[in-house]
């Protein structure tokens, strides 16, 4: 009988990435359960209403719209690893707090509100940095080869974690789920401490005044504002996490009190359709080589925004099926489109913007997310729970028209890095100067 062997070569035999990718693959199991966790403590055992229900989800991302931007800069001045590691284990304090709480009958849904938005907070700075890390740690070919391994993770996490979370929430209820979560944070420092190779903060000249941080923040939004391609990928994105949102920010409530789903079942729907996460994860990579970087961008978008329409059509007798496609057909298409769109915007941005740049993204089209949350309850309360899914699921169909009206579709391969530009040279630009190819291969047709 053969023995299977670890893959060697490429980044199976890079030491450094294999620990960012183990504490990561740990974290986001654990992540899962809370995932889940929270808005159970909330729709169950604290009996929220639908509105309260929404503002739980808009508070883990309110943070992006207050604290991105300034997070952007700190990451671009600072090491980035031990963001990281703050960022985990100030997570794991804070999401141990909610058992203690409840263990004492004193938990309450206005500290379970201030709770997701800290943690929020530190989510925000955490994944700043770990985006603008990845760049600096594996070379630029191994980009999407890295984006996918991590978003595999993300993928079987996403099929695991909901069911596991599912029965630990029937075993021992939602609070104490949630201390797996906090464990995993724990684990998931402890692999970026033995990170090993040097990270050298940004240079700063003798004798310079410290920078600002409002011009830093507008050279950021310029570089991503200025971009035709970022541009284009920002407008789908944002307006795909507001119509999504605006029915996943319902959908628990739905499945919960409309369809009457148990907790294993919604855990079953959520695991068991996010298997095409796990299939796009896999072949994201040969998929952008046969299509090309702009179609392997523009057609998984319209793949996951066809899969809402599965929450609304499906018929209260037997939903189950059509929630399973649904979540399938939307899980490939959102990681496959994330993993091509983030392995762009990291192989066009000058290292010395990698956090701006990405801090601007998730201001962005993170930013729409608290916007569609409150939309969703709003029309919820007003119309109806299903109302608000049809409108979520129909204005996400058209998402894709910034992709597809811009020239990222004709995008064929990741273009070569860019010259960074100096500070002086940016200062002149007005804050900003689009980078410049250096030698190399042609670049991808724009």
């Amino acid at each position: 009988m053969r023995r299977l062997r670890r893959p060697s070569g490429g980044l199976w035999a890079h030491g450094d990435f294999l620990k960012l990718w183990t504490g990561q693959s740990i974290s986001e199991l654990g992540s899962a359960v809370s995932q889940l966790g929270i808005p159970w403590i909330a729709a169950v055992g604290l009996h929220a209403s639908p509105l309260e229900f929404s503002i739980l989800g808009m508070l883990g991302f309110l943070p992006f719209i207050l604290f991105a931007l300034p997070a952007g800069v700190w990451v671009d001045r600072l090491r980035r690893r031990p963001i990281l590691i703050a960022g985990d284990g100030a997570r794991a304090v804070l999401l141990a707090v909610i058992p203690v709480l409840w263990a004492v009958g004193a938990l309450r849904m206005w500290q379970l509100l201030v709770l997701q938005f800290v943690i929020g907070i530190f989510t925000v700075f955490f994944d700043v940095a770990y985006q603008s890390y990845l760049p600096a740690l594996v070379d630029r070919d191994e980009l999407i080869d890295g984006n996918s391994k991590l978003q595999l993770t993300v993928s079987v996490a996403q099929v695991a974690g909901p069911s596991v979370a599912g029965g630990l929430i029937a075993a021992i209820t939602a609070p104490y789920a949630i201390v797996l979560d906090a464990a995993s944070f724990v684990v998931s420092a402890l692999f970026m401490v033995r990170i090993r190779k040097p990270e050298t903060p940004p240079e700063r000249a003798a004798g310079t005044p410290h920078p600002k941080m409002w011009p830093e923040v507008k050279e950021g939004l310029r570089w991503v504002l200025g971009h035709r391609w970022l541009r284009a990928i920002a407008a789908c994105t944002g307006s795909s996490n507001f119509f999504s949102t605006v029915t996943f920010s319902i959908a628990l409530l739905y499945f919960t009190r409309s369809l009457h789903l148990s907790a294993f079942e919604v855990g079953l729907v959520l695991g068991v359709g996010s298997g095409g996460s796990i299939v796009a994860a896999l072949v994201t990579n040969r998929l952008q080589q046969k299509l090309g970087v702009g179609l392997a961008i523009l057609i998984p978008t319209m793949v996951a925004s066809t899969g809402m329409l599965a929450y609304p059509l499906a018929p209260r007798s037997q939903p189950m099926p059509f929630l399973i496609l649904g979540n399938a057909l939307f899980g490939f298409g959102a990681v496959a489109y994330n993993i091509t769109q983030v392995s762009l915007r990291q192989a066009i941005t000058p290292e010395r913007l990698q956090g701006r740049m990405n801090a601007a993204m998730r201001w962005i089209v993170w930013g729409t997310i608290p916007l569609g949350t409150i939309a969703g309850g709003a029309i919820a309360t007003a119309w109806g729970r299903r109302t608000a899914l049809w409108v979520g699921s129909i204005g996400g169909l058209f998402t894709f028209l910034p992709i597809a009206l811009t020239s990222v579709r004709s995008i064929r391969e990741l273009p070569e890095p860019v010259a960074e530009p100096t500070p002086a040279q940016a200062e002149l630009a007005g804050g900003i100067v689009e980078g410049v190819p250096l030698p190399g291969p042609a670049a991808a047709d724009a």
